[in-house]
C-alpha cells in the first residue's frame, strides 16, 4: 500500500511540474510577444479605423519602429533619396485603363507616417509566413511564372514597371501575388526586397487585394511592417493597404507604375504611383551594393495536396492585356539611375508549372507598352 501511494504522489508531482512548466512556458510567450508588439506599436499621435476594419497609427515619422533595430540606433532619418529620378512616361492606348488603382488611403498629419497596426496574431503567424514565402517548408508548395534579368548583366541598382492589379481567388493557407524583386546571393546569404500586391487571407483574415512589401537578409526579414527595418516617409500610401478596386477582364484595368531603387546612399527605395513610400536603409543589408537578379511576375503558394489557387487575372497570356495580368514598360536602372530595357542575352523565364500558369514575354513587340509581359493562370492540380 505504502509503495501504491507514493508511485501516486510521484506521479502527481510529475503532471504538476509539467503543468506548471508550460504555464510558465506560455507566460514567457505571452510576455514576449507583448513587448514585441510595444515596439511595432508605437503610441499613435492618431488613430484611423478604415472602412475594411483594419487600424492605422499616425506614429511620429522620427520614433517608428525601424529605429529599434539595433543597426539602426545611429542611423539618420533621410526624408528623400538621393538621385535624380528618370521615370518613364506610361502611356495608354488602345486599353481601358485607370492609370491609378483605389488604395485604401490615409492622411496622417505632418511629422508623421501610417503604419498599419500589428496584432497578436500577426505575431504568432509571422514566422511560418516569412519560411513559407522563403520557401523553407516543404509543407508548401511555391510555383512562379516571371521574366529575370540574370547576374550576366548585373549589378543592377533598380527596377521598375507598371502592372495590372486583379483579385484572385484564393483560399486560407494560400496566396496569390504579382511582384518586382530585386535580390543578391542564395541561402543563407540572400538580401531580396519584393514589392507588388497579393491575395493572402491567412496574413490579412480577407480575400482582398494589398499592397505588400517583403524583404529579408538571412534568415529574417518580413512582410509589410510585422518587424523592424523598413522607415516609412510618406503620409499616406501604407504597405498592407487594401486596394478597394481591381480589374475587370476585359474591362477596365486598374494598375499602377512600381519601383525599387538604390540611391548614393545605398538605401533601397520603394515607390507606388511615382511615390517615394520609404526604404531600407544599407545597414540592414550584409553586402547589397546592386542586386545579382531582378525578376517581375506572379506567384502562388498552397499547402501539398491541395490545388494550387489562381494567378493574376486567373488567365494564361493571349495577347490580350485586358485579360491576363501584366507587367508593362519594365526597366533596370544602372548606378546613376539610368532606365533601360532588358537586353536579350540578360533575360531568362521561370514558368515551373506551364500546365497551370503562363508567362510570354512579348520584349517591346508591343510598343504602345514599352518593353512588357503576360503571366498568370487558372492553377489547379499543378505539379512540376
Amino acid at each position: 500500500m505504502i509503495h501504491i501511494l507514493l508511485l501516486v504522489m510521484c506521479l502527481v508531482t510529475i503532471i504538476t511540474g509539467h503543468r506548471d512548466h508550460g504555464m510558465q512556458s506560455g507566460l514567457k510567450e505571452d510576455l514576449e510577444l507583448e513587448r514585441q508588439l510595444n515596439i511595432l506599436n508605437k503610441p499613435p499621435i492618431k488613430s484611423i479605423h478604415t472602412k475594411s476594419g483594419y487600424i492605422i497609427d499616425c506614429v511620429d515619422i522620427n520614433k517608428q519602429p525601424a529605429f529599434n533595430h539595433p543597426l539602426l540606433k545611429n542611423h539618420k532619418l533621410q526624408r528623400k533619396p538621393i538621385f535624380e529620378r528618370n521615370i518613364s512616361e506610361t502611356r495608354s492606348q488602345n486599353l481601358r485603363i485607370k492609370s491609378k488603382f483605389i488604395l485604401e488611403k490615409v492622411r496622417c498629419p505632418e511629422e508623421t507616417v501610417p503604419i498599419r497596426r500589428t496584432t497578436k496574431n500577426n505575431l504568432i503567424q509571422k514566422k511560418s509566413l516569412f519560411n513559407i514565402h522563403n520557401q523553407t517548408q516543404n509543407e508548401s508548395l511555391n510555383h512562379f511564372a516571371r521574366v529575370y534579368l540574370s547576374r550576366i548583366g548585373a549589378p543592377y541598382y533598380g527596377v521598375s514597371g507598371t502592372t495590372s492589379v486583379w483579385n484572385p481567388n484564393v483560399y486560407k493557407g494560400q496566396s496569390s501575388a504579382s511582384h518586382l524583386y530585386v535580390k543578391r546571393g542564395e541561402g543563407d546569404n540572400i538580401d531580396k526586397i519584393s514589392i507588388g500586391w497579393h491575395v493572402f487571407p491567412e496574413l490579412y483574415n480577407d480575400n482582398q487585394t494589398h499592397l505588400y512589401l517583403f524583404w529579408m537578409s538571412g534568415k529574417n526579414g518580413c512582410f509589410n511592417m510585422l518587424c523592424k527595418g523598413f522607415i516609412q516617409v510618406d503620409r499616406s500610401y501604407t504597405f498592407g493597404a487594401r486596394i478597394s478596386v481591381t480589374s475587370t477582364f476585359g474591362g477596365t484595368i486598374m494598375e499602377t507604375p512600381l519601383q525599387i531603387a538604390q540611391d548614393k546612399g545605398g538605401n533601397w527605395w520603394l515607390n507606388v504611383l511615382n511615390k517615394d513610400v520609404g526604404y531600407f536603409p544599407a545597414a540592414l543589408f550584409s553586402s547589397f551594393n546592386g542586386a545579382d537578379q531582378v525578376g517581375f511576375g506572379g506567384y502562388t503558394v498552397t499547402p501539398a495536396g491541395t490545388d494550387s489557387p489562381a494567378m493574376g487575372s486567373g488567365h494564361k497570356p493571349d495577347g490580350d492585356f485586358t485579360h491576363a495580368s501584366y507587367f508593362r514598360f519594365l526597366k533596370f536602372l544602372d548606378k546613376i539611375q539610368n532606365h533601360f530595357d532588358p537586353l536579350p542575352f540578360m533575360v531568362g523565364i521561370d514558368n515551373d508549372t506551364p500546365n497551370c500558369y503562363g508567362v510570354t514575354n512579348y520584349e517591346d513587340r508591343k510598343r504602345s507598352n514599352g518593353y512588357s509581359i503576360q503571366f498568370g493562370g487558372p492553377g489547379g492540380k499543378c505539379s512540376n
